[in-house]
C-alpha cells in the first residue's frame, strides 16, 4: 500500500493585494513638489491649483505649500448640478 488516498482540493489562496487607494494627506498638511496627496480610481476629488492629476487619477503636488480642499458646485453634462471636492495647494512654504 504505497499510495495515498484522494485529498481535497482547496479553494483558497486567491485574494489580490489591495491598492492602498485614499486620501494620503489631508487638510492643512504640508507638502512637498511631487508628494502623493490622493490615490484613486475616476475622478473622485477634482486637481486644483498647484496639483497634477496623473494617468491614473492620482492628485500630485506640483508645488510647495499646505493642503486645501473645497467644494465647488458644478454641473454635469445633463445640466444637473453637483458637489465637487476640488483638492490644491496653497504656496507660502520655503522649503
Amino acid at each position: 500500500m504505497a499510495h495515498t488516498k484522494a485529498k481535497g482540493t482547496s479553494r483558497l489562496g486567491r485574494d489580490s493585494a489591495s491598492q492602498r487607494l485614499g486620501v494620503k494627506k489631508f487638510a492643512g498638511e504640508s507638502v512637498k513638489k511631487g508628494m502623493i496627496i490622493i490615490r484613486q480610481r475616476g475622478t473622485k476629488y477634482h486637481a486644483g491649483l498647484n496639483t497634477i492629476l496623473t494617468g491614473d487619477d492620482s492628485i500630485v503636488a506640483d508645488a510647495v505649500g499646505k493642503v486645501v480642499y473645497s467644494k465647488k458646485k458644478a454641473s454635469t453634462f445633463y445640466g444637473r448640478s453637483k458637489n465637487r471636492v476640488t483638492v490644491s495647494v496653497s504656496g507660502g512654504l520655503d522649503k
